[in-house]
């Protein structure tokens, strides 16, 4: 399942080697991610305030995070992701490809 909405949120890559992704996340209110399945665990980093709906399939949730506020979730999760704000959000989202990588800078 996916939400209904045709205004996609927007997606900047910032960095994408062998061992993260790092991409910033701009959304209008009701803009969405589309449907998507994350290959590696990501940490996502709020840059505002927000309420974020999001759909896994089966149910349907709300989170209201605050700016600086941070989560981690593992690979193979299903979902999309909605700004059910009344303002613009943003987080920056960071997939860890190779942990060990990191380890070498």
């Amino acid at each position: 399942m996916a939400f209904k909405c045709t205004v996609p949120a927007t997606s900047t890559v910032q960095q994408d080697d062998d061992a993260v992704r790092i991409t910033r996340w701009d959304f209008v209110p009701g803009a969405v991610t589309g449907w998507h399945r994350h290959g590696w665990p990501y940490v996502v980093v709020m840059l505002t305030d927000a309420i974020m709906r999001v759909d896994d399939g089966a149910k349907e949730s709300e989170a209201r995070l605050v700016a600086g506020q941070s989560y981690r979730r593992p690979p193979g999760i299903e979902h999309d992701v909605m700004n059910g704000s009344a303002h613009p959000i943003a987080f920056v989202e960071i997939e860890i490809k190779r942990p060990e990588a990191l380890a070498q800078g």
